[in-house]
């Protein structure tokens, strides 16, 4: 990472005019504690553990979503939610490096696309607001939950209760605390996009946060549709340019799509970005 370039993200964070925005790429480290096995996050990692560790046919491994609505239409959407529960809620696993730092530095606002409760752990001694995107729900078109932590535990709050000064935590992809919810299959994704294009799926008082803000996008693939689809429309009236995509060897795909969306490519990964982050601090 050039260090002009590296100098201008670390200082667009830590002034909160930078948003980081988390992908499995930043959970590279985490283990399970008793088999050490990485925690499954990327598309193909759960895909594999969904179904017993075996590969599914080509056309299902192509992203997680299509996947999981193989198997809920085969299962049911119940089996989706203890897959996820067991996965992120059940299995014990060790700490990233990622939060661990982000725990030091406790910013004002996190995007969490991860479905693990790592970022909440990080927030866990101090009072925050929580946001967990849901789906497929009758009798409102808003697609999230607003929870707020006082110290020792989470409850529902309206928009109207948010308390502004204090830190977002935002989780679209669902998580297993407070409640168990998740955005997971095709059929999730389809809805949750329809209304986050429409403006359902995110608080009135995070439109207004997140106006004119830049975004670090760190761990995140981009050559997906629905990871593509759920960041443009969160990241919507970021200020131009709108930040930072750091991606090793990305595809073409992925080139063309940040470049038309307004992102400067850095060729890193979360260990590199770690990495100059802890070299920053020895220096300083």
């Amino acid at each position: 990472m050039a260090s002009n370039v590296f100098s201008e993200i670390l200082s667009g964070l830590y002034d909160n005019q930078v948003i980081p925005y988390l992908g499995p790429g930043v959970l590279f480290d985490a283990q399970n504690k008793l088999t050490r096995e990485p925690m499954p996050a990327d598309s193909d990692s759960l895909i594999l553990a969904m179904n017993g560790g075996k590969p599914m046919a080509p056309k299902l491994m192509y992203e997680f979503p299509r996947a999981a609505m193989n198997q809920e239409l085969k299962r049911g959407r119940n089996f989706l939610s203890q897959f996820l529960d067991k996965t992120y809620g059940e299995t014990q696993y060790t700490r990233a490096a990622l939060h661990d730092w982000l725990q030091e530095w406790r910013p004002k606002y996190v995007i969490d696309i991860n479905r693990d409760t790592q970022l909440q752990d990080s927030y866990a001694d101090e009072e925050h607001t929580l946001i967990v995107g849901v789906a497929r729900i009758v009798g409102t078109a808003f697609r999230f939950k607003i929870y707020h932590y006082d110290g020792s535990g989470y409850f529902e709050v309206s928009q109207e209760q948010v308390d502004r000064n204090l830190p977002i935590l935002f989780k679209p992809m669902g998580a297993p605390k407070p409640e168990s919810n998740y955005i997971a299959s095709d059929a999730d994704y389809v809805d949750y996009i329809t209304e986050l294009m429409g403006g359902f799926a995110i608080p009135d008082f995070l439109k207004e946060y997140r106006i004119g803000k830049k975004y670090l996008l760190i761990g995140l693939p981009l050559n997906r549709d629905s990871e593509r689809m759920v960041m443009s429309d969160i990241v919507y009236g970021a200020s131009e340019p709108k930040g930072w995509f750091l991606r090793k060897n990305p595809t073409d795909k992925e080139k063309r799509f940040s470049e038309r969306m307004g992102f400067e490519l850095i060729n890193a990964d979360a260990q590199d970005f770690l990495q100059s982050v802890q070299a920053a601090a020895v220096a300083a």
